[in-house]
């Protein structure tokens, strides 16, 4: 059967490179709410005729960036035996990348639910399986398991789930191991080099000109995963997601000389560092500045930070970012944290169609996250140890910068308005609540 990548799919919207949209319908969130939660599907095998056109339709942007891989180790897995390949998540080429390298090994890929949105049988037919990012889903082990056991199919995982801020690895969950030790296959990894400095989540989805390149490397066997512990094999694909994408820039001599590459770059870095003022950071071409005390930092060619008119507080981002990480924490210590948002919100129940139920508040504490609205008819509560991670993005669909919450029965997008830059700091501070709140448990 043959499916036609046409504008209107997701996916094909991702294979050319152009902005995304999703459907959305108003709806009162009582009718949204009465109606029956989505069926489990089944995931099939990949159509091989949809793979090829995928794979054909990634060339373009890969010929652009001179994308090339490298195998290591990769003649100890045989041509039909299944495996769980990891991918760290950088950006929308990596699904090219995966189909350049994987092409023609079937192999199904776990994607979030949204991503089946009025296009439920494209995606089976692509063999993707739906999850809900950082949310406990014991159905998408059964797939998993299904797959490569009955199916005998690869598996494709994002394990981060999440594209980077700021160009390090995101936190993993800490049940990768465990899940390594039940699928019993080899375990395979593909890093990219140049994906993020070619395509950064900040920058306005506006791609720069960065050759891209990969690794493909047979990490474990079904063999070594036996004899070794969960604990064991989680610390060693936590190793794996080691990474710094700016300092790889520097250290590999990358220019970036495109004039709007900083343009963003205030959605990451959101505090001050100097007058230490939140929501004041603007940016425009090559620069970043503060709206409050005037400081203004250039982002050079090589990927540095460079201060125009006052001393360098920061000349790597991911310092600068992992600074924002321990005020966030001073404040959740001291008792000061606090978030109270006017948002519009929207929810997915089902993959028919995402639903804009009204506005409301999204309130975020020590006690986790409060939503409540649609005169009064939504009030959801989320606790701190619910996710080590928040489902967090920068405008969304072509909506908005997004905070997305929520369970197996339903997921809250809430779009901040009016509010600033709060999108990186609610998750800053969702995995410091989670790691404190672990931390006091396991006393």
């Amino acid at each position: 059967m043959f499916f036609p990548l046409t504008k209107n799919d997701t996916f094909g919207i991702l294979m050319r490179g152009e902005n995304m949209k999703i459907k959305v319908k108003n709806a009162s969130y009582p009718a949204v709410c009465a109606m029956p939660p989505a069926k489990k599907r089944k995931t099939r095998n990949p159509n091989i005729l949809l793979t090829t056109v995928v794979r054909i339709a990634s060339l373009p942007e890969l010929w652009a960036t001179r994308f090339s891989y490298r195998k290591i180790g990769m003649e100890r897995l045989k041509k039909k035996e299944p495996c769980l390949i990891l991918m760290n998540h950088s950006a929308f080429i990596d699904l090219k990348i995966a189909s350049a390298v994987l092409y023609p090994r079937p192999y199904n890929i776990v994607c979030t639910s949204d991503g089946f949105v009025g296009k439920n049988l494209l995606m089976n037919h692509l063999g993707c399986i739906p999850t809900q990012k950082f949310v406990t889903d014991l159905h998408l082990v059964r797939e998993l398991i299904t797959a490569v056991k009955k199916r005998r199919c690869s598996v494709l995982m994002y394990p981060e789930a999440s594209y980077s801020f700021d160009g390090t690895a995101t936190p993993l969950p800490d049940s990768i191991g465990k899940c390594i030790k039940k699928l019993g296959v080899p375990v395979v990894m593909i890093r990219t080099y140049g994906a993020f400095a070619h395509d950064p989540l900040y920058n306005g989805l506006r791609h720069r000109k960065v050759k891209v390149s990969a690794e493909v490397e047979y990490l474990l066997s079904p063999e070594e995963a036996e004899s070794l512990s969960a604990e064991e094999i989680q610390a060693r694909v936590n190793a794996q997601y080691s990474f710094d994408n700016f300092r790889w820039q520097q250290e590999n001599g990358v220019k970036i000389r495109e004039p709007f590459r900083a343009e963003g770059l205030n959605r990451v870095l959101f505090t001050c560092p100097h007058c230490e003022a939140e929501g004041q950071m603007q940016s425009q071409g090559d620069t970043v500045s503060c709206k409050g005390c005037g400081v203004t930092y250039r982002l050079t060619e090589e990927g540095t930070l460079q201060a125009l008119n006052a001393d360098s507080r920061f000349t790597h981002i991911p310092d600068w970012y992992h600074w924002q990480r321990e005020q966030v924490r001073k404040e959740i210590e001291r008792g000061r944290y606090q978030m109270d948002l006017a948002v519009d919100i929207c929810v997915l129940r089902g993959t028919d169609r995402l639903y804009r139920v009204g506005s409301g508040h999204l309130r975020h504490t020590a006690d986790g996250f409060h939503l409540i609205g649609c005169d009064g008819e939504l009030d959801y509560r989320q606790s701190p140890t619910s996710s080590y991670s928040l489902y967090a993005d920068y405008f969304w669909y072509e909506i908005g910068d997004v905070i997305c919450i929520g369970d197996n029965t339903m997921l809250y997008y809430c779009f901040p308005q009016g509010s600033g830059d709060v999108v990186a700091k609610a998750r800053l501070a969702t995995e410091e609540l989670y790691k404190l709140q672990k931390q006091r448990i396991t006393r």
